[in-house]
């Protein structure tokens, strides 16, 4: 199955670069947020980064006008009553997105897939919440979406073969490689990179380095891009400790306990590069290490 019309909700990091590579790729986008303003920023930077694109070499000048005439911004739920796939991605809560899919599945034809971008939350019990768990399927895109090759594709307990196929499909036209996780908190990725980031801030919390002493390591010892710590806060911190809440309820291993630091960095609203302020202060002209 082609798809042809799809529909992201929320036009935060992730839902914009996720409208991005589907309006590259030739499909017709609704970017739906509650919030305009959000939703004009999207568009901007979405245009932003694809004359970045063409800068590199990496897509041709003359594809980003058509590209981004591809996405309708929408603060209506409503105009995704023509779509044949909706990915949410709003933020990583439970309830949320149950009140998403809620709002959603009646505005919906009866054929219309439903996908999420969760990055840890179970797709069997999102899927059991709506009308349609066989046409339910995660499809989880990294971050930043443009620039990261890799998509976890998660099938749930009631997920069809034809929903499982549509998805594939999906992620090899927009250019992605597809890694089919099963469904278990955390799925691949962040089952084992949240761990590592955890105990990173552990390794904080317990005075064995300093933020940049830990980053500096991990750079030059392991040959990381990004230190796990300067990592975190380009994810999210809340982002960082959901996920580590959900993999400590969901395997109830003490390995996975959320360091006390880290939840209380998002306590004081310390969530990284989207607020100025986590591990490193971004509101000079370089980032500073909080600690």
């Amino acid at each position: 199955m082609a798809l042809e019309r799809v529909g992201v909700i929320g036009a935060g990091q992730m839902g914009t670069g996720i409208a991005h590579v589907l309006a590259l790729a030739g499909m017709d986008v609704v970017l739906e947020d509650v919030n305009a303003e959000a939703l004009s920023k999207a568009r901007d930077m979405i245009e932003k980064n694809m004359h970045r694109q063409a800068a590199r070499g990496m897509i041709k000048e003359d594809v980003i006008a058509p590209a981004i005439n591809r996405i309708r911004a929408s603060t209506s739920i409503d105009d995704m009553k023509d779509r044949e796939l909706v990915i949410e991605a709003a933020t990583e809560n439970e309830e949320t997105k149950r009140k998403i899919f809620a709002d959603l599945c009646p505005r919906l034809s009866s054929t219309a897939m439903l996908a999420s971008n969760t990055s840890s939350i179970s797709i069997t019990r999102l899927a059991a919440a709506t009308d349609r768990p066989e046409h339910f399927i995660g499809i989880h895109f990294m971050n930043p979406v443009p620039l990261m090759q890799l998509v976890e594709v998660i099938r749930g307990i009631a997920t069809d073969d034809a929903t499982f196929q549509a998805a594939l499909e999906l992620v090899a036209r927009v250019g992605k490689t597809a890694a089919y996780a099963e469904d278990f908190p955390a799925f691949i990725v962040n089952r084992i990179l949240m761990p590592m980031i955890n105990e990173a801030v552990y390794t904080l919390y317990e005075g064995v380095g300093n933020v940049e002493a830990i980053d500096t390591a991990m750079k030059l010892g392991a040959n990381h891009r990004m230190g796990p710590l300067q990592l975190a806060d380009f994810i999210g911190l809340d982002t960082c400790l959901s996920v580590m809440q959900v993999l400590y309820e969901g395997l109830a291993d003490s390995k996975y306990r959320p360091c006390p630091l880290l939840v209380k960095y998002v306590e004081a609203g310390w969530l990284g590069q989207k607020t100025g302020r986590g591990f490193y202060d971004y509101r000079g002209e370089a980032p500073v290490p909080t600690r």
